[in-house]
């Protein structure tokens, strides 16, 4: 019998508590390596959305909407996320996100 796979652990750990924000941004990376962009953008949103938002959740939903070539809504996420970043005072992430948003400058949507 094989292991489960590393998705099916984090989700088996989520639901003991499936508000851990680590465990809900490993699950969104995990199923974007699996190729199910549409969970794991949703997963990215949840934790875009919580109180107070998850400022690493922006940058990676970015990059997988740029690889999809969702370039537009990469861009509308990059900037919601420098702006959340600016006000946890994290100027790194901030930094991060805008060369990546200058990065996608001239693509088109």
């Amino acid at each position: 019998m094989t292991a489960p796979s590393r998705r099916r652990r984090i989700e088996a750990m989520l639901v003991d508590d499936p508000r851990d924000t680590f465990l809900r941004y490993s699950l969104a990376m995990e199923l974007a390596k699996e190729g199910d962009h549409d969970r794991s953008l949703e997963q990215y949103g949840g934790l875009m959305n919580d109180d107070p938002p998850y400022v690493p959740a922006f940058f990676m939903a970015a990059q997988q909407f740029a690889q999809l070539g969702r370039v537009g809504e990469a861009r509308t996420v990059l900037r919601d996320g420098i702006e959340q970043a600016h006000r946890k005072g994290d100027a790194h992430a901030a930094g991060e996100m805008s060369e990546f948003l200058a990065s996608l400058g001239n693509l088109a949507e």
